[in-house]
């Protein structure tokens, strides 16, 4: 393919239209594989040599992340986090566009943020066809185990998503969201900056 050809696949990712895996193939060196292998296997006292091997696979990497290994990557290098991140055992990124995380983001484990999806008909998935749209997770959100965030998905600033829930609107700030399919279930209040310590409210916590 041409350097034309390139552009005009990289267009389409861009607006979320079809493409497929040939057409993408152009893309492989931007695959962080073997350092993400490399990361996952890395004793837990060597903090330097994660640190230094996450600024290495990652797009970009705030201060005080701590991503907790297994960790599963398509790329590695189109996810970008923010400051003090915490991310549990097998987060899974499907980053073959953009996933942007904000600061002071919790994500529990085996939650899967994944930007691409394939076409409901068989004969546009040849080759693997599939289109992708960027994810984006606001500052100080929590994320419950065993979520799934679908393409295209923004969370907003505070907001809570319940565990097992499956993500595919975009979820306002400061909200208590779950299920599946995902949906708003009530605002973050000034209560529950009291909700454990003067015991669970109606119901318990999310």
């Amino acid at each position: 393919m041409t350097d034309a050809d390139h552009e005009d696949v990289l267009g389409r990712i861009a607006k979320g239209l079809v493409y497929t895996e040939s057409e993408a193939a152009f893309l492989a060196p931007r695959r962080r594989a073997d350092q993400i292998f490399e990361y996952n296997r890395t004793p837990p006292s060597r903090t330097d040599m994660r640190r230094s091997l996450l600024v290495e696979i990652l797009g970009s990497v705030g201060e005080r992340t701590a991503l907790l290994p297994p960790f599963h990557a398509a790329f590695g290098s189109n996810v970008h986090l923010g400051d003090d991140f915490f991310g549990n055992v097998n987060l899974t990124f499907v980053d073959d566009v953009d996933i942007r995380i904000g600061n002071d983001v919790m994500i529990a484990p085996s939650v899967t943020l994944t930007t691409t999806g394939h076409p409901v008909h068989p004969a546009r998935r040849a080759d693997f066809g599939r289109f992708s749209e960027p994810i984006d997770i606001e500052d100080k959100v929590w994320i419950g185990s065993n979520v799934v965030v679908l393409p295209g998905v923004r969370i907003g600033y505070g907001s809570v998503i319940g565990a097992g829930s499956v993500v595919s609107r975009s979820i306002p700030p400061m909200s208590v969201a779950l299920g599946t399919p995902c949906r708003v279930v009530r605002p973050i209040t000034d209560e529950d900056l009291t909700a454990r310590a003067a015991g669970p409210r109606n119901g318990g916590e999310p």
